[in-house]
C-alpha cells in the first residue's frame, strides 16, 4: 500500500492540481515565517504580519526576474484594432510568435519604423487642454492610423526603406539587399509602454499570436507562489528586510543576514535552473558541425 492509504492515494493521483505540489503559498510562507522566526527569545521579538507579507512580495518580484521559472504566455486572434493588451504583471516580452494551420510558432521582430506618439488635440495650431491644465489627447495618432490603415508592401520602391514585411524574393530585395529586420513575411509589432498595447502590422489581421513574457509574479492570489527549493531563500528575504529597517538591530547581525539571503538566493537559483546533462551533450555534439 505504500505510506498512502487507498483514497488518499486516489485524491493524490487523481486531483486537478498537477504540479502545484512544488509550490507553497504566499500565505503559507508568511505563517511559517511568523511561526519560526518570529517570538520571544528569537531575533524578531515581534513584528506586524503586513510587514512580512509586503517583503515576501518584494521576494517574489525580484526573484521572478533571475530565479523562478516565471514566463508566461497569453493567446489571442488579432482584432481590427491591430491592439493587444499588455497583462497587468507584464514586465518585458520574451518573445512574440504568431502560429500556423500547422500548430508551429513563428517569431514576429519589432519594427523601427513607426510608433504611435502622443498626439496633441489642437485647433488651427492652438494646443488644447484639459480641465487640469494638462494637454489633451487624440484618441490616436494619425501615425498610428496611417499605419495601420496601409495595406501596400513599400513605402517606395525605389528606396530601400520598408514599411511592412518583404519577401525574400522580391526582386527589390535581391537588387539592394534585405533590411534583416523585414527578411521574412511572418509580420512586425512595436510596444507602446505609455498606453499598455502591442501593435501589430496590418497582414496580422485575424491571425493567432501568441506572447511569450517575464511575469512579476505578482499577477494574481493563486499565482503569487514560491517553489521548495526557492522556500528558504524567501525567508532570509523577508529576515533581512525586517532587520534591516529597524534601529535598535546591531550592525552584525543585519550584514550576516544579508550573507544569508545572497547565498540561499545563489543555492535556490542553481536548484531552478534546470540543466540537463543530455540535453548539454546534444548542444555540445551540434557545435562540432562543420560550417558550410
Amino acid at each position: 500500500m505504500g505510506l498512502l492509504d487507498g483514497t488518499t492515494q486516489q485524491t493524490y493521483y487523481q486531483g486537478s492540481s498537477f504540479g502545484d505540489y512544488q509550490f507553497v503559498s504566499l500565505d503559507h510562507i508568511v505563517s511559517s515565517f511568523m511561526v519560526m522566526n518570529v517570538g520571544e527569545g528569537k531575533i524578531i521579538s515581534k513584528v506586524k504580519k503586513t510587514d512580512v507579507q509586503f517583503h515576501a512580495m518584494r521576494a517574489i518580484q525580484e526573484f521572478s526576474y533571475d530565479i523562478f521559472r516565471s514566463v508566461k504566455s497569453q493567446e489571442i486572434e488579432v482584432p481590427n484594432t491591430l491592439k493587444m493588451i499588455l497583462p497587468q504583471d507584464y514586465v518585458n516580452y520574451v518573445k512574440i510568435t504568431r502560429s500556423g494551420s500547422d500548430g508551429i510558432e513563428r517569431n514576429l521582430y519589432p519594427t523601427g519604423k513607426t510608433s504611435n506618439p502622443f498626439a496633441i488635440s489642437q485647433v488651427d495650431g492652438v494646443y488644447q487642454f484639459t480641465g487640469g491644465n494638462e494637454l489633451q489627447a487624440q484618441t490616436d495618432s494619425d501615425t498610428w492610423t496611417n499605419f495601420k490603415a496601409n495595406t501596400s508592401e513599400y513605402v517606395d520602391s525605389a528606396r530601400d526603406d520598408y514599411q511592412t514585411d518583404d519577401e525574400i524574393i522580391h526582386e527589390f530585395g535581391r537588387r539592394y539587399g534585405l533590411d534583416p529586420q523585414h527578411a521574412h513575411q511572418n509580420g512586425s509589432f512595436y510596444i507602446d509602454q505609455r498606453t499598455g498595447h502591442i501593435h501589430f502590422g496590418s497582414n496580422l489581421s485575424g491571425i493567432t499570436v501568441i506572447l511569450h513574457y517575464i511575469s512579476d509574479g505578482l499577477g494574481t492570489d493563486s499565482e503569487m507562489v514560491v517553489h521548495k527549493f526557492a522556500e528558504e531563500a524567501v525567508y532570509k528575504w523577508i529576515a533581512y528586510g525586517v532587520l534591516s529597517s529597524r534601529s535598535n538591530i546591531p550592525e552584525y547581525i543585519v550584514q550576516r543576514f544579508k550573507k544569508e539571503r545572497f547565498a540561499e538566493a545563489r543555492k535556490a537559483k542553481i536548484r531552478l535552473s534546470s540543466i540537463k546533462i543530455e540535453e548539454f551533450t546534444q548542444v555540445l555534439k551540434g557545435l562540432s558541425k562543420p560550417i558550410k
